[in-house]
Parts: structure tokens; C-alpha cells; sequence
């Protein structure tokens, strides 16, 4: 089962400064930058998924929050994916590179973005390994599996759309000397019916086939999808699940046969869960999770900045207090200042933010209760310590510290790292 990382144009400055909080001088986005597996060892996934709705925006359909300039495509179409990411040479040279078109970008939309044609076009000319064909997602998943005649017009035309496309998909690609393997996009309204279009896709010749529209889905509905679909299929017939959100459980799920998926999960939650910021391996099997220590940049903070321009905050206070609290973190983590005083300093500066966010005063001092327990535990175990990973080695404190984008995403790739060994373990047990 190979994990593979959805491109979100994730990148660091590996001279980033973090005392002073600026990049290296001169430093160039992206062409001084490095991605996560230039910056591992080993790689922390076992290959990219790209989506094309982040590289080429369709007319009509509201931009991608991963968004790719003109230039930036016209050089992945000349020069391929894998040089534009550069994730080749000996050590990625036959890592997997997964095109697919990123459907959560025309959703609302009555039609896919981009024609089967177009698809394979920009497959082809960007030396994609395996590209997904054009599906149209459908969410729902009704579990008593009712019949078509139940089921929303739009629904059964979604269907119908997705089957179409991977019909003539897989035909252009054939003509095309198949340049890269094709994928049939499943999608349906039940695991029924997603398991007939995965038995359709079949003889329509794939042999690869990427399982859509999980990610609302709970996991034992994507059990009670899976079953019936490994059943209804060939043993040797390969299954990716896209947008696999339930990363966790990955270990659920080896007895499908699932050959790949692709997930951003464990770097998005280094800077978007509220406090499983920051992954470790269990000695008891499995992960265990912190609560990253918040000391946003006081003037560079939503928040912090709506109190100062309302007068409830003293901008020069508040920088002494977040300078206060980043000199205490870095001492305590050379043994130069006590867990309390850290703790203190940690807390006095977060209960600003709490203050900040407009609830109720019985609310914010339950928030704060709360953030002062995940910091204590954080603060106490010491977890960035006892990882060995090329990021916490070579950063130290600061991978823990909540604040700006260099330090968070950099907590996001170790993450990576932790989970890639993670799911490499899960398979060595299962086999």
C-alpha cells in the first residue's frame, strides 16, 4: 500500500532565520526553497498526487486554494512534473506520480471542468505515471442501497457523466500509446452502485481504479463500501482511495487489497487541528499526538491586530510578552529555565488570544483551561526530544512552536515522516 502526498506547493526556506522570524536575504519562492522529501531522509511518502484544477483554472470555476501561476504550468507542461517537483533522480526516479482533476473545484458546477481530451492531453504532456480519469463527485452514500428510480435525477446523471468520461478516457489514452496508466474515477450514490461502475470500469479495460467522494464519509461507511467492491472485482484489479481523510485508520483497511492512497492529512493538521498538531510513534503501537505551543507574530496575528486597533491590547506589551514566551521555550529546551516559568510565560501570552476571540467570558476561561493542559503535557513530555527526524534535528524547539509557515509546515513534514513509517509498519504486521 503506497501513501501518496496530495501537492499543496508546500515548501520551506532552508535558511529560514528564526530568531530574527525573516527568510534568508535574496531568497526566492520556490527556487530556494525545498520540498519535504529534498529535506527527509527517507522520503516521508511514496509519491505525489497532483490535481489538475490547481494547475490549469477552468473558465467559470472559482480558483483553487492550491493555485499554480501561468508560468509555473507552462514550465510542468514543457519540463514534466516530476523535474518541476523535483522528484527525480536515482532516489524518486520510479516513485509515483498521480495526475487527477481535482473535482472538489467544480462541484457546484453542472459539468466537469475539463473534457476527457483535455485530460489526457495534460497527463501525456506532463509525464504523469498514473493519471485518474474526469469524475463528477456525487457525496451522498445511502447505505440501504435504494435502486435508480430513488435516486435525484442529478445524481444518476453525475454517475452516468463519470462512467461516460472514463469510457472515452481510456480510449484516448490507448491511442496515445498509453504514456501514462489510466485510473478509473469511481464514484456513486451507494456502495452498490459503486461497486456495479467499478465492475463497468473493468471491462471497459482498467485496471487501476480510484475510489471517489470518501471523503465525508465515515469509516464504516467506507467499509461498508469496500466490501462489495473488492468482492465484485478482479483480486489483481489495483484500488487507490482519493482524498483519504481518515488517515488514521489506515490500518482498517489493508484487507481490501488497496494498492494506494493519497491523503494531506498529517501536514494539515500541524497548523489546522486545534491539538494533534504534532505526530509521535506510540511505544504502545500506533500514533500518539501533541498540541503544538501557539506564540503567534503579535503583529502579524487576525486577532491580536483586531484588539490593538480596538484598543483592548498595547501593541509594545504584547510583543514583550510573545518575546518573553519564545526566550522561555528556547531556554527551557536547553535546560536553562524552569517548566513552570515556562509554562507561565507560555499561558500569559495565549490568554491574549483567547481574550481576542469574542466569546463569552465563561467560554474563554474554559478555552484556556484547555490550552493550558495540552501545553503542560507538551511542555512536560518533551516529545521534539525524542524524534530524530531530519526536521527536529535540525530545528530543535522551534518545530513545536505554533507561528508562521516555515515552522509550522516544517512540523507538517515531520508529521509525514511519522506517518509514512506508520503505514510501512501497519503493512510489514499485516503481512
Amino acid at each position: 500500500m503506497k501513501f501518496l502526498y496530495s501537492d499543496t506547493q508546500d515548501y520551506v526556506d532552508p535558511e529560514y532565520d528564526f530568531i530574527n522570524d525573516r527568510n534568508a536575504p535574496g531568497r526566492q519562492r520556490y527556487w530556494d526553497d525545498m520540498y519535504a522529501h529534498e529535506m527527509m531522509t527517507p522520503t516521508p511518502y511514496d509519491g505525489l498526487l497532483v490535481a489538475m484544477s490547481a494547475v490549469r483554472q477552468a473558465p467559470g470555476v472559482a480558483k483553487s486554494k492550491v493555485r499554480y501561476s501561468t508560468a509555473e504550468e507552462q514550465r510542468i507542461l514543457r519540463d514534466g512534473i516530476r523535474k518541476f517537483l523535483r522528484f527525480g533522480g536515482p532516489k524518486h526516479k520510479s516513485a509515483m506520480l498521480m495526475g487527477d482533476c481535482g473535482a472538489f473545484a467544480y462541484v457546484e458546477h453542472p459539468k466537469p471542468a475539463y473534457s476527457p481530451e483535455e485530460v489526457v492531453e495534460f497527463y501525456a504532456d506532463a509525464d504523469f505515471t498514473h493519471g485518474v480519469s474526469p469524475d463528477h463527485i456525487i457525496f451522498d452514500c445511502n447505505t440501504g442501497n435504494p435502486p435508480r428510480s430513488q435516486v435525484a435525477d442529478a445524481v444518476i446523471e453525475r454517475y452516468e457523466i463519470t462512467l461516460s468520461n472514463a469510457q472515452e478516457f481510456i480510449k484516448l489514452a490507448k491511442d496515445e500509446g498509453e504514456p501514462f496508466e489510466p485510473v478509473g474515477a469511481v464514484q456513486g450514490w451507494s456502495p452498490k452502485s459503486i461497486a456495479e461502475a467499478a465492475v463497468q470500469l473493468e471491462k471497459m479495460g482498467y485496471r487501476y481504479l480510484a475510489i471517489g467522494g470518501l471523503v465525508p464519509l465515515k469509516v464504516e461507511v467506507i467499509h461498508q463500501v469496500l466490501k462489495p467492491l473488492r468482492q465484485a472485482i478482479k483480486p489483481e484489479t489495483n484500488i487507490h482511495l482519493l482524498g483519504f481523510a481518515k488517515a488514521d485508520h489506515i490500518h482498517e483497511f489493508t484487507g481490501y487489497g488497496i494498492t494506494s492512497f493519497d491523503s494531506t492529512s498529517p501536514l494539515i493538521r500541524a497548523f489546522k487541528d486545534e491539538k494533534q498538531n504534532y505526530y509521535l510513534p506510540s511505544p504502545k503501537g500506533g500514533l500518539e499526538y501533541y498540541a503544538a505551543v501557539r506564540i503567534p507574530q503579535a503583529i502579524e496575528n487576525t486577532r491580536l491586530m483586531q484588539g490593538i486597533k480596538r484598543g483592548i491590547f498595547s501593541a509594545e506589551d504584547l510583543r514583550k510578552r510573545e518575546q518573553k514566551a519564545l526566550e522561555a521555550m528556547r531556554k527551557y529546551d536547553i535546560g536553562k529555565e524552569k517548566f513552570i516559568t515556562t509554562l507561565n510565560a507560555v499561558m500569559d501570552y495565549q490568554r491574549f488570544l483567547t481574550i481576542g476571540n469574542g466569546e463569552k467570558a465563561e467560554q474563554q476561561e474554559k478555552d484556556l483551561q484547555k490550552m493550558h493542559k495540552h501545553v503542560s503535557r507538551t511542555l512536560e513530555e518533551m516529545p521534539w526530544k525524542r524524534c530524530q527526524c531530519d526536521v527536529c534535528k535540525a530545528v530543535g524547539v522551534e518545530v513545536i512552536i505554533f507561528r508562521s509557515s516555515n515552522r509550522n509546515r516544517r512540523r507538517g513534514f515531520h508529521n509525514l515522516g511519522v506517518y509514512h513509517k506508520h503505514v510501512q509498519q501497519i503493512l510489514e504486521k499485516h503481512s
